[in-house]
């Protein structure tokens, strides 16, 4: 625990600009972002009387080991500079909004040549017009199954319309009308691009001219007596009205609008954010977040709003905000809204009438989000934190294990023996700091020895990491062979605050799995810089032992080291003869099972990826400078990697982009691995003349 007092700035040294300040660890990592009108005045706040802070507050700042800003020339350009740098550096102190499901959107993607409508999920890509979000996937495919009838615009994969293409035969919706069929020619591009335009405006809300044109043209067909026209025009017109139905009016005057409301206790928060276009009700979507900075409703709104719309614009960013409490900076955050839409954004508190009632029934649903994720055993905070009690008391551990890190090694019959590290931080996977290992030191099947090793390098890379940064020196007491510092050496003197701008480090390529090159301190999540509290091996006496033994050798003894094993789920300590048995309903034990669990399933998936990607390696994959287009090229041309191994080297040479020293390496590389030896089919005794690898 630092003392803030130690990297407090000099009286003066802070400007009284606009800008944005980053609090820093011990490991330089980045834990903290914050922008301010005026610096001085804000970071001053935070050297006061430990006494006087928020508990959380005080929680960072003895967190904390140095201090830095930069400065920007106004209060918009500092809210943009704080949402990049809390993307780019995910500070555990910031708070951060989690999805609690992932939402599907109706999305048509403009982007190609013939736009398609298709349910996506995830990060919103460039060029797709996205509608939505939906609660669930069935809701859009009924809505898009009525307004094929008048918008019959592709569906279909890109592999069903290569084939549809190539065999000149639409699929079923070509022929009963529900798609226009722009594989086979019926429509032009430009035709079938209309329709997909057209499908657009009637999801964005431009319904009524749709609807009068369809009436208009039924009337006209009736009055011509083509009474079956008629009858389908009208029924196209009910398809449309039963696809509005599906989103109710909640606003009369055709608003187009976001509303949050917000539900928060002293440890969590939930949001709900409608999206009305309209004056329908177009999509709904849920935030939960544990409150680990002092933020009030108002502090809440604003990471809402960075968010929701920091990815986005044009109309993407709605005429409308309305929200429970205004920003402490509402002007500024009012004007970077507006720049992102490219038109005025009203941001505002609704205060009568159909928005502040909606306001209400979004308000209520923050609240039922609440209560529902109060009762998710995993992601509730006070039992996380019992957790950690629990195995902190069991293991004998002066304090909680915060970030606890869980290594398998998984392998089949001793082939393609892999390893994984999966990371857990106040209880929650950290996904971006898992890692994967080959293993390397030797051939064969052994967990223990394979344990031994992954411990070994990884740690290794950490007490480098160490080293490279001064924060542990090479001492006369450092025992031999432990290929770093010595745990407990004194450590450097505080980092003094930065006084302006701080220039961006120039990164290295890091290499393949688990040794990257060495790369600046730049507050980035990096691969083995931080530490672990405990380290958890699957496995029992053996594994813990090995781990230990990897420690010792390195001159680690501060991090404590368990194995679970998975017969009677007990826990090994090293040296102990007796395992820790846990009480089956013990949070603790819970928590220790799903790090396994996860570090199993890391492991085995990537020993499946190794194992496949080796089943279907080739000859061809020896060849020096052979990439995987030329290699295409080759079995296009002859067919098979048998019938190349039968190829002269000047029959190689015509292939397109085959020079004759490329042909000659070809040539070479598939003389020297034999051809596996005939198949023999038992019941006739036939030869099977087997085609040995008809792709690379």
């Amino acid at each position: 625990m630092a003392d803030p007092s130690s990297y407090r700035p000099k009286p003066g040294q802070i400007p009284d600009s606009p800008g944005v300040y980053k609090f820093r660890d011990e490991h330089r990592r980045v834990i903290y972002v914050g922008k301010a009108k005026n610096l001085r005045q804000r970071v001053a706040n935070y050297f006061q009387d430990l006494a006087n802070l928020h508990p959380r507050t005080r929680t960072m700042v003895t967190t904390a080991a140095s201090v830095e800003w930069t400065v920007v020339s106004t209060e918009v350009e500092a809210l943009q500079l704080e949402y990049s740098w809390i993307k780019e550096f995910d500070p555990r102190f910031n708070v951060k909004y989690r999805d609690d499901k992932s939402y599907p959107y109706l999305a048509v993607t403009l982007n190609e040549e013939f736009p398609r409508v298709q349910v996506m999920r995830g990060a919103k890509k460039k060029g797709v017009r996205y509608f939505g979000p939906y609660g669930h996937a069935w809701a859009i495919r009924e809505t898009v199954d009525l307004m094929l009838r008048v918008f019959p615009v592709r569906t279909c994969s890109a592999g069903v319309f290569k084939n549809a293409a190539r065999t000149g035969r639409p699929c079923l919706l070509g022929y009963i009308g529900k798609c226009s069929a722009p594989c086979v020619g019926r429509v032009t591009p430009e035709e079938h691009r209309e329709l997909a335009e057209d499908f657009c405006d009637f999801m964005a809300g431009r319904t009524g001219t749709y609807i009068r044109r369809l009436e208009k043209d039924m009337m006209q067909a009736a009055e011509e007596m083509e009474y079956e026209r008629a009858a389908r025009l009208r029924d196209d017109a009910e398809a449309l009205k039963r696809a509005m139905e599906k989103s109710a009016v909640v606003l009369a005057d055709a608003t187009d609008a976001d509303l949050i409301a917000v539900a928060e206790d002293e440890l969590e928060a939930a949001l709900q954010i409608f999206h009305v276009r309209g004056g329908r009700v177009r999509g709904q979507r849920g935030w939960v977040t544990d409150k680990v900075e002092a933020v009030d409703t108002s502090g809440l709104v604003e990471h809402a709003l960075q968010q929701l719309y920091g990815e986005e614009r044009g109309d993407a960013v709605p005429k409308e905000v309305l929200v429970p409490a205004l920003p402490e900076d509402a002007e500024a955050v009012s004007q970077w809204l507006a720049e992102r839409r490219g038109s005025q954004v009203s941001l505002r508190i609704p205060q009568r009438g159909d928005k502040k009632d909606l306001m209400v029934t979004v308000q209520r649903n923050a609240q039922q989000a609440l209560g529902l994720h109060k009762t998710k055993r995993a992601s509730d905070l006070t039992t996380r934190s019992r957790a950690l009690e629990e195995i902190a008391e069991a293991l004998g551990l002066d304090t909680a294990p915060l970030r606890i890190e869980c290594y398998d090694i998984s392998h089949l019959q001793g082939d393609d023996v892999v390893a994984s590290m999966v990371v857990f931080e106040d209880g929650l996977a950290r996904k971006s700091e898992y890692r994967r290992f080959q293993i390397k030191g030797f051939e064969g099947q052994d967990d223990v020895r394979s344990m031994h090793e992954v411990i070994g390098r990884r740690f290794k890379r950490y007490l480098q990491d160490k080293e490279r940064t001064g924060e542990w020196e090479e001492t006369p007491e450092a025992a031999p062979g432990a290929g770093g510092p010595v745990p407990g050496a004194p450590g450097p003197a505080p980092v003094p605050a930065a006084t302006g701008p701080v220039p961006a480090p120039a990164l290295t390529a890091a290499s393949p799995d688990d040794e990257p090159e060495p790369r600046e301190d730049d507050g980035r999540p990096k691969r083995f810089a931080y530490p672990p509290q405990l380290v958890v091996v699957d496995g029992g006496q053996p594994q813990v032992a090995a781990a230990k033994r990897a420690l010792d050798e390195l001159g680690i003894d501060d991090i404590a080291v368990c194995g679970l094993a998975k017969r009677l789920e007990e826990v090994w300590l090293p040296d102990d003869d007796d395992p820790v048995v846990l009480p089956r309903s013990s949070e603790g034990l819970y928590l220790l099972q799903r790090v396994r669990d996860e570090a199993h399933r890391f492991a085995i998936t990537y020993q499946r990826a190794k194992r496949a990607k080796r089943i279907r390696s080739s000859p061809l994959d020896d060849v020096a400078g052979l990439g995987e287009t030329r290699k295409q090229a080759l079995i296009k041309h002859f067919g098979s990697v048998k019938k190349l191994r039968q190829a002269t080297i000047d029959e190689i040479c015509e292939v397109p982009g085959i020079g004759r020293r490329t042909a000659e390496s070809v040539a070479a590389a598939l003389a020297s691995t034999a051809p596996a030896a005939p198949a023999v089919n038992t019941a006739t005794g036939e030869i099977i003349e087997e085609d040995d690898g008809g792709s690379p």
